[in-house]
């Protein structure tokens, strides 16, 4: 059994990949990229992580990555998304990494998958006319 995540909603907390590159900070609901724009929000008990468009990537893993299942169903855009934030400055101290267990092959860590995950628009919004 693992420990639930508890993530203090008044610190930030950052989103690192396997390798332990640092791709974005959590500060409240809201992920900043490490220029300050925002990126994407996060929601439930279960730290869902969506990108600015709704879309659904995975979920906040203990040690700061979005982890989602390999076989995990896309899930339909969120319309109920925050209005995008403004611009913030971010801190130039980050810490270390914790350590990266192995996620199995039933797992995969979203950021090393994908990097520019949250520099694209989802292929399910709609089309404007």
């Amino acid at each position: 059994m693992t420990r639930p995540l508890t993530i203090d909603p008044t610190q930030p907390f950052f989103i690192f990949d396997s390798r332990g590159e640092v791709h974005a900070v959590k500060l409240g609901g809201y992920l900043y990229d490490m220029r300050g724009d925002y990126i994407g929000y996060v929601r439930g008990e279960f730290h869902d992580v969506y990108t600015a468009s709704g879309e659904w990537i995975g979920n906040i893993y203990t040690d700061g990555r979005i982890v989602r299942k390999r076989t995990a169903d896309r899930r339909p855009l969120d319309l109920n998304r925050p209005s995008p934030q403004p611009k913030i400055r971010i801190t130039a101290r980050v810490p270390l990494p914790s350590m990266s267990a192995d996620l199995g092959f039933d797992k995969i860590d979203v950021l090393e998958w994908d990097e520019e995950i949250f520099k694209r628009i989802s292929d399910l919004m709609p089309d404007r006319e």
